[in-house]
């Protein structure tokens, strides 16, 4: 095993072991014990992460990164921009028949807990976040809606709004809080949203 390999094999030993105690422990996850887990000692997450909290916000990129890729291929070029909505939230419903949507739910959670206890880390996974919807955005930019075209602004207005509605039906389907939202009822919502002529608006 080559020097690269191996770095990348402790890489991935220990963001499975963070997966598993973060999910479980929220920010009062050790960091020995993801180490103990992955094999390796607490010096292995400072030379590949740099710290706990670097290890958890590339946790975050490592949860998020397939998602938006499979987004992507979702998402075909050439639909309109309520045609590429309706798409988009139809494949976010159809990932919570996944078996380990409560597993994700559990991650989501626990990231959340994390944030609200330490602001600093709370900023990088906001930014991690951010990073991985702009590429949302730029999937929505230049189709073509009403008279004109999706502006870089307008994309990212809307993706914020979407975000907000398709996490809250996303945990609501797992929970049992919205036990009748289908695809269908995923994709209306979203086409409603997008056509809202005060969120696809220009910048001031």
């Amino acid at each position: 095993m080559t020097r690269a390999e191996a770095k990348e094999r402790n890489r991935r030993a220990l963001l499975d072991a963070a997966l598993e105690v973060v999910a479980r422990d929220g920010y009062r996850a050790r960091l020995d014990e993801i180490a103990a887990r992955a094999g390796l000692t607490t010096g292995a997450v400072y030379s590949l992460f740099g710290s706990k909290n670097g290890l958890v916000v590339a946790l975050a990129d490592d949860h998020l990164r397939p998602h938006y890729e499979e987004i992507e291929q979702a998402v075909p070029a050439g639909l309109g921009l309520l045609e590429a909505v309706d798409a988009f939230a139809r494949h976010c419903r159809r990932g919570l028949d996944a078996p380990d949507v409560r597993a994700a739910l559990s991650l989501q959670i626990a990231l959340l807990d994390m944030a609200l206890h330490d602001p600093a880390l709370g900023a990088r996974l906001a930014a991690s976040v951010r990073s991985q919807e702009d590429r949302l955005a730029a999937l929505f930019t230049g189709r073509p809606h009403a008279d004109g075209t999706v502006t870089p602004h307008q994309a990212r207005r809307l993706t914020t709004a979407l975000r907000a509605l398709l996490t809250g039906l996303g945990q609501g389907v797992p929970l049992g809080l919205a036990p009748d939202a289908d695809e269908e009822f995923f994709a209306a919502a979203a086409r409603a949203l997008a056509s809202g002529v005060s969120l696809v608006g220009e910048a001031p």
